[in-house]
């Protein structure tokens, strides 16, 4: 599991005892300057993502924990379907090359 350098400290060894796995703390590096894209962290903000397509997940509507926790939980199960089923590699979305739109 992975988390932001602002997490570091008692998380970790909670991470650890209660839930026996290891927790990597996500770093920039020393010399960074400015904004650059962390490899990880940018997984995860992907990941935020598209739960938010969600509608019910893009705002906080649960008053429960564990009520919004399913719906996390039902969104992914969403997602992973929708990708198992779909029989083809993942294609990005975006601009097509010029070529397959002007050739007949």
């Amino acid at each position: 599991m992975w988390a932001d350098q602002g997490f570091a400290g008692r998380l970790v060894d909670w991470t650890a005892t209660i839930l026996g796995r290891e927790l990597e703390i996500v770093r920039k590096a020393p010399d960074q300057r400015g904004f650059q894209v962390q490899p990880k962290r940018w997984a995860v903000e992907r990941t935020f993502s598209w739960m938010n397509a969600h509608r019910r997940l893009a705002r906080d509507y649960e008053t429960s924990p564990a009520r919004s926790e399913t719906m996390i939980r039902w969104a992914m199960i969403g997602i992973m379907v929708r990708r198992l089923t779909r029989g083809r590699p993942a294609t990005r979305q975006g601009p097509q090359p010029l070529s397959c739109i002007l050739d007949p």
